[in-house]
């Protein structure tokens, strides 16, 4: 019944305003749609869109995941250039370096947006 439906992804926000600099500044998200309770980002073939709820950042994992192949690197030299800083979850078992977590061929990112929404990287 879905299988042939688009979907898209939503994270919950307590500052619209917080969220739209941090999506559309330090992401580079671009803006569909905007206003005071929902903003519409444009991600490749797919949109995020970003609510305000009292319940932001309460889920302990993945919100949003991009896979960026092998721009990956190049994406998190930009995002540390704009201050992003990347989580560190040593017990998954993973090598890590510069915010990179890998094992073999695969490499991974974890950051979180300013209310605490984990965002995922992986070059896959």
């Amino acid at each position: 019944m879905l299988k042939d439906i688009d979907s898209s992804a939503i994270v919950a926000v307590r500052d619209m305003s917080r969220a739209r600099d941090f999506y559309q500044n330090k992401l580079g998200l671009e803006l569909t749609h905007g206003d005071d309770n929902v903003l519409s980002f444009k991600t490749g073939k797919t949109t995020l869109n970003v609510y305000v709820s009292d319940f932001a950042g309460t889920n302990k994992a993945n919100a949003v995941v991009w896979g960026v192949g092998d721009q990956l690197d190049a994406i998190v030299a930009d995002l540390t250039g704009k201050g992003i800083s990347f989580e560190h979850y040593p017990d998954m078992g993973l090598d890590y370096k510069d915010g990179i977590h890998s094992a073999g061929s695969f490499k991974a990112v974890w950051l979180k947006d300013p209310d605490g929404n984990i965002l995922h990287l992986n070059n896959m």
